[in-house]
C-alpha cells in the first residue's frame, strides 16, 4: 500500500510517497503563489513516478503552513509532529532536531518514539531562515549556492550585530562598503545565526544526537557555525527538505 505525505513550506511544497516504511518516490518544488494548484501538482508528479493514480493511494497526510489548502488530503497535521515522526524513523537515535525553513526556523526536543516533548519556533521575523540568507546572498551578489564553501574560507568573521532582517542586510552593505571580504562578511552571517539557533536550543533543551533539517543542511559554512556554537556534531539525514513530508507519509501509515 502507498502512503502520501504533502508538505507545503513557505518557500518550497514536497511530496513524500512511501510503501512499508520506505521512500518511494519524492517532488521539491516551489511553493508560488497557488497553493491548492502547487500542492495537486506536486502529488502528481510523485504519484507520476511510479506510475500509480491517486486511488493507489491509500491515505494522504498534509502538514506545513499551507496544509489547509491541500483539499485532497485525508488528514492535517502540524510540521512539528511531522518532523518529529520523520527524523525519527531516518535517525533512530536523534533527541534534538533543529528545522531552518524559508521563513521559520525550529528546535524541537523529541523522545525515543519520536513524539514532541517540546519545541519553539521563530515564526516572527526572517532572521535566521532560508530567506535571510536568500537576501544576504543577493546583497553580496553571490548565488545562495556558494554561501556555504565561501564562508568556509573566511578567516575573521564579521560581526552581525542587526537581529532584523532589514538592518542586517544594510550591515552587510556597509561592511563591504568599509572593504570587509565577501569570506569573512558570510562566516559572520552564519555565526549570526548560529547564536540565534542555540538561544533556540536553551529555551528546549538539548541532548544527545542532534539533527539538522531544512534546505540549508546543505550549507557546510553554516553547519560548521552551528557545530561550533553548539560544540557538537550534527547529524544530517539523506534528504533533509523532505522530513516533514516523510513524517507525514509515515502516519498516513499508521504505522509510526
Amino acid at each position: 500500500m502507498y502512503y502520501l505525505g504533502v508538505d507545503i513550506g513557505a518557500a518550497t511544497a514536497k511530496a513524500a510517497l512511501i510503501r512499508d516504511q520506505s521512500l518511494c518516490a519524492e517532488v521539491i518544488i516551489d511553493t508560488g503563489p497557488d497553493i491548492r494548484e502547487v500542492s495537486r501538482r506536486i502529488a502528481a508528479e510523485v504519484l507520476d513516478k511510479v506510475g500509480i493514480g491517486m486511488a493507489d493511494v491509500q491515505k494522504i497526510v498534509a502538514t506545513g503552513y499551507g496544509r489547509i489548502s491541500v483539499d485532497f488530503a485525508h488528514k492535517r497535521v502540524t510540521e512539528i509532529t511531522c518532523h518529529a515522526k520523520g527524523v525519527h524513523q531516518l535517525v533512530n537515535e536523534a533527541k534534538t532536531i533543529i528545522d531552518i525553513g524559508g521563513q521559520d526556523s525550529k528546535a524541537i526536543r523529541i523522545d525515543g518514539s519520536g513524539n514532541v516533548l517540546d519545541f519553539v519556533m521563530n515564526d516572527k521575523c526572517a532572521a535566521g531562515t532560508g530567506r535571510f540568507l536568500e537576501v544576504i546572498a543577493r546583497a553580496l551578489e553571490i548565488p545562495i549556492g556558494d554561501l556555504g564553501a565561501i564562508s568556509l574560507q573566511g578567516n575573521e568573521p564579521c560581526t552581525i550585530s542587526s537581529v532584523c532582517t532589514v538592518f542586517a542586510e544594510s550591515e552587510v552593505v556597509s561592511l563591504r562598503a568599509e572593504g570587509k571580504s565577501r569570506e569573512n562578511i558570510v562566516a559572520g552571517i552564519h555565526k549570526s545565526i548560529a547564536s540565534r539557533i542555540r538561544a533556540m536550543m536553551g529555551q528546549v533543551g538539548h541532548e544527545g544526537v542532534i539533527v539538522l533539517t531544512g534546505g540549508v543542511a546543505k550549507n557546510k559554512g553554516l553547519i560548521k557555525a552551528l557545530e561550533d556554537d553548539l560544540s557538537t556534531c550534527l547529524r544530517i539525514p539523506e534528504f533533509p527538505q523532505l522530513t516533514g513530508a516523510f513524517g507525514a507519509a509515515l502516519i498516513a501509515s499508521n504505522n509510526c
